[in-house]
């Protein structure tokens, strides 16, 4: 892992960071590179300007590991309401969710309580609901939280992330269920014998693991979601889709709002179905450190802001 990989992640975890940064005007309007605003609202106006370039998006309230359950039956009622709100203006969007945001930490059963109420409500207005993985002190619990849901309700989904060494048998344990995968690369500080620390090795363990998808979506007993800024890996995993007989409506491309909007429209025109991941709330500071971290190149971007 690179050194400024290791202290982005770093700083991901630092209230104090958090505290004393996200009240700077400048650090506000670096994020707004990343998100469109604080608000439901202000992500359901993005979701409905990408429609127009034939884009779909995939909605996600910020936040995690919160302490109470009572904080985690609010965050379930607002999930609600976004459903009820995405259904209303029309829009190609689903919602994505933390399990630490829906109790997790506090109760395993209050959490799939609170999801299954929100999968219940995704069933109704033919949406999916996304349920986010976090870091690996999560995946067994989070997976098998999925496997309770899907007892149940078929439109649910799950992420997997390519740089965890284990996600080659998470996924052999998940096809039997013709799931609905979103594949990522992942952005937690792990240690090595948890997950692959250089980006070779975590491209190529990506592209195996999407290739076990495709070829699992030729039978229809998978439906992949290729989630990756990663252009040339994307098209890699394209060109092998067509090879294997997998349409472009048999999978799907996730990228985050305002990386690389160029291609999502190039993806989009081309007949591939790409949907924007559009993240909005207060509570932005580590979800910013993480994505600065995928890429620090892009720091540039926020000291470009100081002066701006």
């Amino acid at each position: 892992m690179s050194l400024a990989r290791s202290v982005l992640l770093r700083a991901s975890r630092s209230r104090f960071l958090a505290d004393n940064l996200m009240r700077r005007s400048f650090a506000k309007r670096a994020v707004k590179r990343f998100m469109p605003g604080e608000t439901l609202d202000a992500a359901l106006d993005a979701a409905a300007s990408l429609a127009g370039s034939g884009l779909g998006a995939v909605v996600t309230q910020l936040g995690e590991n919160l302490t109470t359950l009572a904080e985690a039956e609010a965050v379930r009622d607002h999930y609600l309401g976004v459903l009820d709100a995405i259904q209303r203006r029309g829009l190609a969007a689903w919602p994505s969710v933390k399990p630490t945001q829906l109790g997790l930490d506090l109760s395993f059963d209050a959490c799939l309580a609170n999801l299954s109420t929100l999968a219940a409500r995704a069933d109704a207005a033919r949406s999916l609901l996304w349920v986010d993985m976090e870091d690996s002190s999560y995946v067994d619990r989070t997976l098998e939280l999925f496997r309770r849901l899907r007892e149940r309700h078929e439109r649910v989904g799950i992420c997997l992330q390519a740089y965890l060494r284990r996600t080659p048998a998470d996924l052999a344990t998940l096809l039997p269920l013709k799931p609905v995968i979103r594949l990522v690369k992942g952005a937690y500080a792990e240690p090595e014998h948890v997950a692959y620390p250089d980006k070779r090795d975590v491209d190529l363990a990506y592209y195996e693991l999407g290739v076990k998808l495709l070829e699992a979506a030729a039978g229809s007993g998978a439906f992949p979601v290729f989630g990756t800024h990663d252009v040339a890996l994307s098209g890699r995993l394209a060109s092998r889709a067509a090879q294997l007989g997998v349409k472009d409506s048999q999978y799907e491309i996730h990228m985050l709002y305002g990386i690389r909007a160029d291609d999502q429209r190039r993806m989009a025109a081309q007949g591939r179905a790409v949907k924007v991941l559009i993240s909005y709330g207060s509570a932005w500071f580590p979800w910013y450190m993480r994505r600065l971290a995928e890429r620090p190149a892009n720091v540039w971007f926020v000291v470009k802001s100081l002066v701006a």
